[in-house]
């Protein structure tokens, strides 16, 4: 796991097959991850639908989020964060396939 959260990133322009997904902090309600796309999007017609709640910010890259029943997609740059309530069904429409985009995500209410 690196130290610093923009650390071990892939090189811009190389696309790895999946998303890695590394736990930075486990305790007791909350977990914290680091979340690192390079192209990727959720699978056609998959809808995460999550327990718990996340709050999540993008720190580099961008991506596009999708909610079920919002018309539009929601647009991430670097700095933008969203808070996802509990069964609040989304998923990833598109990561920038040229720069890594790096997430935090905090799952809280996790049990």
């Amino acid at each position: 796991m690196p130290v610093n959260l923009l650390a071990d990133l892939p090189t811009p322009g190389t696309t790895t097959a999946q998303e890695t997904f590394e736990d930075i902090l486990s305790r007791p309600g909350v977990r914290i991850e680091r979340i690192v796309s390079t192209g990727q999007c959720s699978p056609d017609g998959y809808w995460y639908d999550q327990p718990h709640g996340e709050w999540v910010v993008v720190l580099v890259g961008s991506a596009g989020l999708a909610f079920d029943g919002d018309p539009e997609v929601r647009v991430m740059h670097a700095g933008d964060f969203v808070d996802i309530p509990p069964h609040r069904r989304h998923r990833v429409v598109w990561t920038d396939g040229d720069t890594p985009t790096v997430w935090l995500a905090v799952h809280y209410g996790v049990s």
